[in-house]
This record gives C-alpha cells, structure tokens and sequence, in this order.
C-alpha cells in the first residue's frame, strides 16, 4: 500500500488544538439543533430545554 507523505503544515497542526469562541461555535451548532428538532418534531424539548437553562441562568 502506498503511503501519502504529511506536508509540513497538516503536521503542525495536529498538535495544536484550536479554540473558538463560544459565539461561533453556538453560531456553528445552532441551525443544526433547529433543523434536527424540526425534522424529529422535538421542538417543545427544544423549548422546554431552553427554558429551564434560562431560568437557572436568572433570565
């Protein structure tokens, strides 16, 4: 089998890990979790979930 050879910045990066800010990354995963509940009809779960955070937050 033949091997492919690792350019140089593929591995550099392999050691670092990468940190977002939580903005982008709920930006990221957000129209995700809608589209999933929407599909899966989990929309109330959705609201409830988000409710009971909210709350435990204060807001």
């Amino acid at each position: 089998m033949r091997r492919m050879k690792r350019s140089g910045a593929v591995a550099d990066d392999a050691g670092r890990t990468a940190h977002r800010h939580p903005l982008i990354a709920a930006a990221m995963v957000l129209p995700l979790a809608v589209l999933l509940a929407v599909v899966f009809g989990g929309w109330d779960a959705v609201v409830t979930q988000a409710s009971s955070v909210a709350g435990l937050l204060g807001h």
